[in-house]
């Protein structure tokens, strides 16, 4: 049995091209290594854009890794007993961001021992997906918000993501007409209101959005809010999409249960990795949900090209990993023309630089 005989992982602080926001200009990666008993080497990560990055070293530092050594390099073996191992300091969250670290590592490591890609490994369905232009831009002046949706047109997009939640719904309605006038009726657009709402002002909110046609309202109330989701969703005609603030694969199961959803969006770190997010896709699939990975295309979209049905994949403007500079090698994946596919590579094809200006840690 081949299995794990060591985990290190270093903490890289990534400048952003385009801030998420005024105390968001970098993200965190810790990026991680792998080395199986039979010399094969996997290289992952885990990811968070402000907080608790520190604390995710510590915890693959501290806690994974001694685990970790003389166990299964099969993820789907490994990952159950690790999750239970670290369950004392949480379900989800820090704990999950911290194990993607090593299951990404470890698909990494079975992908580069069978000379295969990631899609390979899982099952590619399709060559490629339809991507959609994403921005954090909240804090974007409307003429600032219509300059990045026509730069989006222009690069062939079919479909756009932008964020609502000002003080002002009126603000909000504007800015969406102003959207869609550059989008036209044929192409598609999503709206994400990042948790910013109670269920009456969602309601609210809803009412002067819904004449826009978005595709769906994303994280509309606190994300852990499952009651509150059942009931938005009698109430607007909106499709709702949630899941990159659950953290677990029962969180997930509770949400698809309710029939409250649409979409599903989990974010392959935030859940524990690809052994986590593949049965998330089960459930969903078994619920009639479509998945549509949450951020970090050059991982998310090849999960994409796995997946059954019509998933999209997100592509948040200047904040992918290959133009941000972080990559010792050539992306996993190309988006161009609004569609993504995959470069050749074996692996998750992600190995992080280390480099002066982005090193905080080692």
């Amino acid at each position: 049995m081949t299995t794990i005989r060591s985990l290190t992982a270093r903490l890289e602080r990534v400048p952003l091209v385009r801030p998420w926001a005024a105390d968001v200009t970098s993200v965190g990666v810790i990026a991680t290594t792998v080395v199986r008993s039979d010399g094969a080497r996997g290289w992952g990560f885990s990811w968070t854009p402000q907080i608790g990055a520190e604390a995710v070293l510590a915890m693959l530092e501290h806690d994974i890794a001694p685990a970790a050594i003389g166990r299964p390099a099969d993820p789907t073996r490994t990952w159950d007993e690790l999750w239970r191992h670290l369950h004392e300091a949480g379900g989800g969250g820090i704990t999950t961001i911290a194990l993607a670290g090593l299951d990404l590592a470890l698909w990494d490591a079975e992908g580069r021992a069978h000379g295969a890609s990631l899609s390979t490994l899982i099952g590619r369905r399709r060559d490629s997906v339809t991507a959609y232009g994403s921005g954090v831009n909240l804090h974007y002046t409307q003429d600032d918000l219509v300059a990045q949706v026509r730069r989006w047109v222009d690069a062939g997009f079919d479909a756009v993501k932008i964020k609502v939640g000002r003080p002002d719904p009126a603000e909000d309605a504007d800015r969406v007409a102003a959207v869609r006038e550059v989008l036209g009726p044929g192409r598609g657009l999503m709206i994400d209101a990042n948790q910013r709402w109670d269920l009456d002002r969602a309601t609210a909110a809803m009412e002067l959005l819904a004449p826009f046609a978005p595709a769906w309202i994303e994280e509309p109330l606190r994300a852990d809010d499952l009651a509150g989701h059942v009931e938005l969703s009698r109430r607007i005609p909106t499709p709702i999409a949630v899941g990159e603030n659950l953290h677990t694969v029962h969180r997930f199961e509770e949400f698809l249960a309710s029939g409250a959803i649409r979409f599903a969006q989990p974010n392959v770190v935030r859940v524990g990795g690809i052994t986590p997010f593949l049965r998330i896709v089960e459930r969903a699939h078994a619920h009639g949900v479509q998945v549509h990975p949450h951020l970090l295309p050059e991982l998310s979209g090849q999960l994409a090209l796995t997946l059954p049905g019509d998933p999209l994949a997100e592509d948040v403007e200047d904040a992918g990993f290959g133009d941000l500079g972080a990559l010792a090698d050539p992306s996993p994946v190309r988006i161009a023309d609004g569609r993504l596919t995959e470069a050749p590579h074996l692996g998750l094809g992600l190995r992080f630089r280390s480099h002066p200006d982005l090193e905080v840690a080692s």
